[in-house]
């Protein structure tokens, strides 16, 4: 039974992308609604309706998730970055996203401290660090100040839940409604020349959802993929052994940091520039992560009584510094796509950032996000620690 299970769900995963790929490429109301939410929505219904709800099958089945959400992303960024032109990164403008961003994490935790505190008892101090630490970071930066804060194991493992699911909506908001809304709120950058479709990477860059992935096993392109995703394993190996070597194990900032530098470096190289299709296949193991991702989304397992004023605080976290942070965007004249993919950068972790990125269809604000959130995982700790320790 667990190899039959295993096997079906890794033919879903790997399949079910492609077949949501060609609907929305037929049918033009769900290109609208883009292939990554619909995926979303479909991991939530196989994980808690349809596939896997009888009695032990996510404990079966998440060796499988954790093996790909472990390896998909890591694969995908260097694909995806050789196809990104960064020769006109603005520098002076991320930095002022990132501390419109750190300072609406703090102050909306510091915030909802005030105002949840009598109803989460005398770890509420410890609890506004880890959302400072997690909100700013990731899910390393949560363990750690646990760890730290010495937290209990029931306060934590209900936290991270509850921070799967919110943040599971905060992503489904923003590419529902969130970021047509936030454009016409904030300013609208303008797109240089080499980004505009004017050149041959600007029009890769440009190509709607529905010409993705054409071609990409005729002759033409097909032996270049290869090629591309050959260096993404290579650089992938490389940045997994320097985090060995300067960590000891598995440290999201080491590798993540090593990825995106040697990406970078790669996508200067004129032979890396003809492969035209690495963003797409570097997409497509977005679209596998997207719906593993969702379909680790057990609502079953959520106890909503005993942590309901805890949700309501995460909850608050999330969109409330959001906001925070398209109200400061606005004051500070931050565009619209650079706020969002700020915010999506520290509350759901760099990974997530070329999902967010394709549904903006501005893949120039990559290199920002990643770099953010890369900040994040460093700082996370000494401010969630700093926090909790103030209150």
């Amino acid at each position: 039974m667990n190899l039959l299970l295993t096997v079906l769900a890794t033919l879903i995963y790997l399949l079910v992308p492609a077949a949501v790929v060609l609907l929305c490429r037929r049918f033009r109301i769900f290109g609208k609604v883009g292939a990554i939410l619909i995926l979303y929505f479909l991991g939530v219904i196989l994980a808690n309706l349809f596939i896997f709800p009888f009695e032990g099958a996510a404990e079966k089945i998440y060796p499988l998730q954790d093996a790909l959400t472990s390896v998909t992303i890591p694969l995908a960024l260097p694909l995806i970055l050789f196809a990104c032109d960064f020769r006109n990164w603005p520098v002076r403008k991320a930095l002022s996203a990132l501390l419109i961003g750190l300072f609406s994490v703090m102050a909306i935790a510091t915030a909802g401290y005030f105002l949840f505190r009598d109803h989460l008892g005398g770890q509420a101090p410890s609890i506004a660090g880890m959302i400072v630490g997690v909100y700013t970071g990731g899910t390393p930066n949560l363990a750690a100040i646990k760890m730290m804060l010495g937290v209990d194991e029931g306060t934590y493992v209900l936290m991270n839940s509850f921070d799967m699911l919110v943040s599971f909506i905060f992503l489904v908001f923003l590419m529902a409604f969130g970021i047509k809304l936030f454009r016409k709120f904030l300013p609208v950058a303008d797109v240089p020349e080499a980004a505009s479709g004017r050149t041959h990477v600007g029009q890769k860059l440009a190509q709607s959802e529905s010409e993705m992935y054409r071609g990409i096993f005729t002759r033409r392109h097909f032996l270049p993929t290869l090629k591309a995703f050959g260096l993404s394993v290579l650089i992938t190996g490389i940045a997994l052994g320097v985090s060995y070597l300067t960590t000891g194990g598995i440290n999201m900032i080491a590798l993540i940091l090593t990825l995106t530098t040697l990406s970078i470096a790669a996508s200067f190289i004129p032979a890396v520039k003809k492969w035209e299709k690495s963003y797409d296949a570097g997409m497509y193991l977005v679209l596998i992560f997207s719906l593993v991702v969702a379909s680790m989304v057990d609502l079953r397992s959520l106890d909503f009584n005993e942590g309901l004023w805890l949700l309501l605080y995460i909850t608050f976290a999330i969109f409330g510094s959001l906001f925070l942070q398209i109200l400061l965007g606005k004051l500070f004249k931050v565009d619209a796509d650079t706020t969002v993919i700020t915010s999506v950068a520290m509350i759901n972790s760099p990974l997530f950032v070329p999902m967010i990125a394709d549904s903006m269809k501005n893949r120039r604000i990559i290199l920002t996000g990643i770099t953010i959130g890369i900040i994040g995982y460093a700082v996370g700790n000494y401010l969630g620690v700093l926090l909790a320790k103030m209150l």
